[in-house]
């Protein structure tokens, strides 16, 4: 599966219209092999994403949890730790806002 597509369920706040997409049209771009389709191919490319994209959001709206959110900020620091012991790279530290 594709690594650039997060998981986007139970996150406090929740998940974006646009991250959503996002995630859509990463999925789509995977399926089809296509990063940019070629005009003949651009109505059905986008067609797709719009339609993975709602029906994400429906999935997204119809999951249930019984565990807290999680906090996105938290995350996105221990994704930055763990890709910095991957890779050797220095951890970038992001003030709270």
């Amino acid at each position: 599966m594709c690594r650039n597509i997060k998981t986007l369920f139970n996150f406090d706040p929740p998940a974006t219209p646009d991250e959503v997409q996002a995630a859509a049209l990463q999925f789509v771009r995977k399926l089809s092999g296509f990063n940019e389709p070629s005009k003949a191919n651009e109505e059905a490319f986008s067609l797709a994403v719009r339609e993975v994209s709602e029906a994400a959001q429906r999935l997204l709206e119809s999951l249930v949890t019984r565990a807290p959110s999680r906090d996105r900020t938290i995350e996105v620091a221990r994704a930055r730790a763990k890709s910095a012991k991957r890779f050797g790279t220095p951890v970038r530290i992001v003030p709270a806002e």
